[in-house]
């Protein structure tokens, strides 16, 4: 039992029986307040009141930053009922750790207490967070055996929840089949389509939604607003703002920032730099946005510039602030700027966020700092799939084959999984230093080793090892066999190991590919050109020269 916090009485809890323990815990202010409260439940011997105790935990749970206190006036009821388990789930769910709810409700289940509509979707909720899939899915089957498969609360929160783990259909047939939808079903499934990059039905959805007469509300326009990006989908961002003016939300922050995200993806800076202007109160989030706004749309340099401004008004930035600052560095090549950005990261102890320390890692190796690059990675604390894959492209730039295969040796032998970004440079690193076969095993192994299935750049890559060591036919014959049909870009790279090689008869195979696959490309007509050139075959070599002049014509090359 919790030990009783000595006060003394005082004309605002006075002693005796007869103090008003539900007014005082209904009007409760603070924390404090509700501690003093608990010390006269302790006084008047009512620290087993399921009732009341039940308020404490309710409060304690709205009131404080953890659930400390909370869980130890749970654990002190000697029998708590449906609705104190409900207190404590809900808490958890709020305060978090997210973790601790899926096992409360299975300790409430042997307890011998059935979970009730209040109970569900915070428990589903917490499943979400957690993208506890399985888990999700046994409470799923409760919800049914309880008799709550009609509940529109329980079934919304059932529908964010297979959202969250990307299983849209699952949110279709559970929206599908709702008797009755409200504003939040109706939000949650816009919000399942946006989520998971199905834009156009997160929109098709919200005008079906208020083609019902349904009336969107803060949180539904905010799911809405991510799912209008590129300039395809700037009038329906037009028409979600105009509705923003017309309810009444324009001073909602979550909405304003969406609505600059939204602008910025869209490609309307200057409208996304409107609003943030015209903001009464700029939170972190919103100074956040606009950079990211910035630096996302190619103008690193006024990114920059707004975080000086960010720096001269005492804006306090954190790790996001700087990943797009240390970002916008990278797309100018401003390695002196990145330098004193990585100074402030490491005045502030936020040079070991994982984040930061990535993004770090690749300005340094885009920048041509090798050096700093590598410093940067041994002193990260957590070194994620990103970090790897990062100091392995910077290496993999430098044409450091050796080292490259180094650390993609030491990544597998610290268990970090490879992902397809880490192949494209292993194998270009191959590419370029000749490792034929340390380059075909490493392409063999992403598919029976990792499961990755080989993209364009693989092969690309794959084409291009071959081609640099003569081995021209081999080349061809992996094309012709490749799990993703050629692009100019293959067939490109096989054309310059022809020239390497001076093999004119495959360079006239290759031609043909490519000028059906981009007969407007002229780099084609000059390659060809040289080639014939370098084999002293000089009127072919004209005639290319002639149709290189006339390149942006679809003409025959070979008549």
């Amino acid at each position: 039992m919790l030990r009783a916090i000595q006060l003394k009485p005082s004309p605002l809890f006075p002693p005796g029986p007869s103090v008003p323990f539900k007014d005082l815990l209904n009007s409760c202010p603070s924390m404090s307040s509700l501690q003093c409260i608990h010390v006269q439940f302790l006084i008047h011997g009512l620290s087993n009141h399921l009732a009341l105790t039940t308020k404490l935990i309710s409060l304690a749970s709205m009131l404080s930053q953890s659930m400390c206190y909370a869980r130890k006036l749970f654990d002190a009821l000697p029998q708590p009922d449906s609705f104190s388990w409900n207190s404590l789930i809900r808490g958890y769910a709020d305060l978090g750790p997210c973790t601790e709810v899926p096992l409360l409700y299975k300790e409430m289940h042997h307890q011998g207490l059935s979970p009730d509509h209040f109970t569900f979707p915070f428990v589903v909720r917490s499943c979400a967070v957690l993208t506890a899939l399985q888990e999700g899915k046994q409470v799923h089957c409760n919800v049914i055996k309880h008799g709550f498969h009609s509940n529109v609360y329980v079934q919304s929160s059932l529908i964010t929840m297979y959202a969250c783990s990307g299983e849209i259909r699952d949110s279709e047939t559970i929206f599908d089949g709702l008797e009755m939808r409200n504003i939040v079903s109706w939000t949650a499934m816009v919000a399942c389509y946006a989520q998971n990059g199905a834009y156009e039905k997160a929109l098709a959805v919200f005008r079906w939604m208020v083609a019902s007469r349904v009336q969107p509300n803060e949180v539904t326009l905010v799911s809405v607003l991510p799912a209008c990006e590129g300039i395809e989908h700037l009038p329906s961002g037009k028409s979600i703002h105009a509705m923003v003016i017309k309810s009444g939300l324009r001073l909602y922050l979550p909405l304003v920032n969406a609505l600059i995200a939204m602008y910025g993806k869209c490609g309307n800076t200057d409208s996304a730099r409107q609003l943030f202007e015209g903001m009464e109160f700029r939170s972190l989030v919103s100074w956040n946005t606009m950079i990211a706004m910035f630096e996302q749309s190619g103008y690193g340099g006024k990114a920059i510039k707004l975080f000086r401004r960010m720096l001269t008004e005492k804006v306090r930035f954190d790790s996001v602030t700087l990943v797009s600052v240390i970002s916008a560095c990278t797309g100018l090549g401003a390695l002196d700027t990145g330098k004193w950005v990585h100074e402030l990261a490491r005045s502030k102890g936020l040079e070991s966020d994982v984040r930061i320390g990535n993004a770090l890692l690749d300005m340094y190796a885009k920048c041509g700092s090798l050096e700093c690059a590598r410093n940067v990675f041994t002193r990260l604390t957590s070194r994620d799939v990103v970090s790897w894959s990062a100091i392995i492209g910077a290496y993999a730039t430098h044409g450091q084959a050796e080292d490259v295969l180094e650390l993609f040796s030491q990544m597998n032998a610290e268990g970090v999984k490879p992902n397809s970004f880490t192949f494209t440079s292993v194998l270009a690193a191959c590419s370029h230093s000749g490792l034929v076969e340390e380059g075909v095993m490493h392409f063999d192994s992403m598919r029976r080793d990792y499961g990755i299935t080989p993209t364009i750049e693989h092969c690309a890559c794959l084409v291009d090892l071959l081609g640099r060591a003569g081995q021209l036919n081999e080349a061809l014959e992996f094309i012709r066999r490749m799990p993703v049909k050629p692009d100019s870009g293959i067939w490109g790279a096989l054309l310059g190991a022809c020239r390497i090689h001076g093999n004119v008869e495959l360079a006239e195979l290759v031609a043909q590919e490519l000028f059906q696959l981009d007969p407007h490309n002229v780099t084609f007509y000059v390659l060809m050109s040289n080639i014939y050139a370098e084999a002293g075959r000089w009127e072919d070599a004209a005639r290319f020269e002639e149709n290189d002049d006339e390149a942006g014509f679809e003409k025959d090359p070979w008549v």
